[in-house]
């Protein structure tokens, strides 16, 4: 695999370029190649950090599927801007991504939680992401009664859950050369499409 990133080498539009290397990676030893960080900030500019998974990436962004009253969710709604970061250690790259974030329509929402194996969507059901719980043991509890509660029929999505899409308005593609040398190329949104420029290690 060619590991060289140059002006020639970049796809014009960095949507077609994080999917290339989003190939790549799910080549690679990686044992979960679209796991991000994702970082939140609260309203007056607190931010927040954790790893989610990329389940989606289109020209509308990258999407992304979670509780709407996590802490994160909650986050979203009062500041509805977010970065994001790819790493791939075995192909010394990472791919940094900042914009505004939107909701998911219900109906996309809805296709996504139905592809998710029952236990998921149990889960779902049964934690009340980023709240406080007594003990593990009500946890489980809840999963079994939310299993009995659905039994013998399809699990519907929770109305506190579903998808959000960053909108990219920069991405940043860093290949790690040696002497960190490195090369790092960035992509912003303008009027009819991109310009990319390269960045000093």
């Amino acid at each position: 695999m060619n590991l060289a990133l140059s002006e020639t080498s970049l796809d014009p539009n960095p949507i077609a370029q994080l999917k290339r290397w989003m190939a790549d990676a799910a080549q690679s030893a990686n044992p979960e190649p679209n796991a991000m960080a994702l970082a939140t900030a609260t309203v007056d500019g607190k931010p927040a950090v954790r790893y989610v998974l990329l389940r989606g990436l289109d020209e509308r962004g990258l999407r992304f599927y979670t509780s709407y009253f996590s802490r994160k969710g909650r986050q979203l709604e009062a500041n509805p801007f977010a970065a994001a970061a790819l790493h791939w250690p075995e192909l010394q790259r990472q791919v940094l991504v900042e914009g505004a974030v939107h909701v998911l329509s219900e109906d996309e929402s809805d296709a996504y939680f139905a592809s998710r194996p029952r236990g998921h969507q149990l889960g779902a059901w049964a934690s009340e992401q980023s709240e406080p719980i007594g003990s593990r043991d009500v946890l489980e509890e809840r999963y079994v009664h939310f299993d009995q509660r659905f039994a013998g029929e399809e699990v519907p999505r929770p109305h506190s859950w579903g998808g959000y899409a960053i909108a990219p308005e920069r991405l940043e593609f860093w290949q790690g050369q040696a002497n960190r040398l490195h090369d790092r190329f960035e992509y912003r949104r303008a009027t009819g499409g991109w310009t990319i420029r390269r960045l000093q290690p």
